[in-house]
């Protein structure tokens, strides 16, 4: 399993690039669980912000890439971002638990993605569910090797989100309605802001990993995006202690896991969902160890 991940320089580009959504969406929810958002709506807001980069790549190709890109960027953060704000506007106005609010739009988001593939999006003349290629000029740009853009901008987020959570007056009111939600009332600090901004925040990210997975990996739009990194980024986040920069070492390590199995099932015939088996083991290590230290 390690000389999948780690082999060699392929398997370890490989690794990062299978890290890079992982880490995205665990650092968003590193924000929001600070302020005890659960939000478990990653997975729909990761697609939200594919479509709506990729409709950006989609109508405007004859843009040159150096105007394309950051559109299609700030276009898959709105999207996520948005997504994100319907749960808070209903957990801020109407008293809804975010954690079933998230979950039941991450299938709109999924069906919506794959009726506008079939449908609106499909590409002339086509006979499968996905939209046209993008142009060149809408593909993650290459930094070095096989690594893209996206690695760069989630080694800067890492160290922004943790920041933003312990060096901002912002982080300081989050982190006071996430554990003292009557004290911080009482000291002034409003939480609806707060909720708002920790949901919408971790959308954000979510929607930035969805556009740079789909324009460096998948090239145009379709139903199969993702290999469920809006419910692993919450596994991400836990793992790390909602630490910004330990998010960084639990995402290359379940992307590990991912890549590493995966090389053992093309050599040794072991099953690829050995990866999927091992982290649910370590996340229940993680759980029992908690709750034995609480006892104490």
């Amino acid at each position: 399993m390690l000389k999948g991940a780690f082999g060699g320089w392929r398997q370890i580009q490989e690794t990062v690039l299978k890290a890079v959504p992982l880490v995205l969406v665990g650092l968003g929810l590193s924000v929001a669980l600070r302020c005890r958002m659960w939000n478990i709506g990653g997975e729909g807001q990761y697609f939200m912000g594919a479509l709506f980069g990729g409709v950006v790549a989609l109508t405007f190709p004859t843009w040159p890439a150096w105007a394309l890109i950051p559109t299609m960027i700030i276009a898959g953060v709105l999207g996520g971002a948005f997504w994100a704000a319907i749960p808070a506007w209903l957990k801020i106005r109407r008293g809804m638990n975010e954690i079933i609010s998230t979950l039941m739009l991450n299938y709109i988001a999924v069906l919506f993605m794959e009726y506008v593939a079939r449908g609106p999006l499909q590409e002339p003349g086509g006979y499968l569910p996905e939209s046209a290629q993008f142009v060149a000029a809408a593909r993650m740009p290459v930094i070095y090797g096989r690594l893209h853009l996206g690695v760069l901008l989630a080694l800067l987020l890492a160290p922004f989100c943790y920041l933003l959570i312990w060096r901002t007056p912002l982080g300081f009111r989050l982190r006071a309605v996430g554990s003292q939600p009557k004290v911080a009332r009482a000291a002034g600090i409003d939480p609806a802001r707060s909720i708002a901004f920790a949901l919408i925040f971790s959308g954000a990210l979510a929607g930035l990993a969805g556009i740079i997975e789909v324009s460096y990996l998948h090239t145009r739009l379709k139903g199969a995006i993702s290999g469920g990194y809006g419910y692993s980024g919450v596994l991400v986040a836990l793992l790390s202690r909602m630490h910004p920069l330990g998010v960084l070492v639990v995402g290359v390590f379940f992307a590990a896991l991912t890549i590493g199995a995966e090389a053992m099932h093309v050599l040794a015939q072991v099953p690829a969902a050995l990866a999927d088996a091992i982290q649910a083991l370590v996340v229940l290590f993680v759980l029992a160890a908690d709750a034995l230290a609480r006892r104490e």
